[in-house]
């Protein structure tokens, strides 16, 4: 090949070097497309553990109490809007849900709108029930089988034996999340069905906790779970393994279902979850 006077030709190294510079593109850019390359997407921080687990069953109100200052002072009632600390506490026990009261159509809301909490709920199953017979009007035989913590009414979803709680700022839509939340159940009989599951704003699981079973004649058992801030955005209450109904037993009474009612909620106060 010849070339103009004046011009250089170029040497046979940087000849070469261009040579390996295309073909090093080249195949970079077929690796990229290849079905074959996976990108390595970076890892997920670990979940937050929690700070306190606290559990117990037969005389639960020393734990309860415990559970209740780990949350914080003062207890913040149904007082509307985000307080600057302490806690809230659902008792099923209040006036105004006497309207309610054993009945399958309890406000999902009503711990939001009604009583302002800052708790809503959601179930797979048809609704809920506040009862102040012990559910003996779903079937005679629970009068004896449930007790009470905080008298005279106890909680349950219909058609399901699973519910989620969601929190809000007390009293309004904005989404929350709280430092921790506790439950007494009545009557489990079996250690492992009975649970409550931590769930971030995500949807991601922060951990679970296990009811432990009854372990005198009043039923009662406690779970909670305490996380250092307030990330948990809802939790998933599992009672037991089958719902209530007539004519549905519990295993103590020869049935196949482990019946769990549920009593007490215990929580931190909701925060407003900061924008993304």
């Amino acid at each position: 090949m010849r070339h103009a006077p004046g011009t250089r030709t170029p040497s046979g190294t940087a000849r070469t070097t261009a040579r390996i510079a295309a073909a090093l593109a080249l195949a970079l850019s077929a690796a990229c497309d290849s079905d074959d390359y996976d990108a390595v997407a970076p890892s997920a921080p670990p979940a937050p553990q929690p700070t306190a687990v606290v559990t117990a069953s037969g005389d639960v109100a020393a734990r309860v109490a415990e559970f209740r200052t780990l949350l914080g002072d003062p207890a913040n009632g149904a007082a509307a809007g985000q307080q600057a600390g302490g806690r809230r506490e659902i008792s099923w026990d209040g006036a105004g849900a006497n309207p309610f009261n054993n009945r399958n159509d309890f406000p999902a809301d009503f711990f939001n709108t009604t009583a302002r909490n800052g708790a809503v709920f959601t179930t797979p199953g048809t609704g809920f029930r506040n009862d102040s017979t012990r559910f003996a009007d779903v079937d005679a035989s629970y009068a004896a089988q449930f007790a009470t913590f905080s008298p005279t009414k106890v909680f349950a979803p219909v058609g399901s034996h699973v519910m989620d709680v969601h929190f809000r700022v007390a009293g309004e839509q904005t989404p929350a999340a709280v430092t921790g939340f506790g439950v007494v159940f009545s009557d489990v009989d079996r250690l492992g069905p009975t649970t409550l599951e931590y769930f971030d704003r995500d949807g991601r699981s922060l951990g679970k906790v296990t009811a432990p079973a009854r372990s005198d004649a009043a039923g009662l058992s406690l779970a909670g779970l305490r996380f250092a801030d307030p990330i948990v955005a809802r939790v998933r209450v599992t009672g037991g393994t089958g719902a209530l109904g007539a004519g549905v037993r519990d295993v103590s009474a020869g049935g196949t279902h482990d019946l769990v009612v549920l009593d007490n909620f215990v929580f931190g106060e909701p925060v407003a979850l900061p924008p993304r």
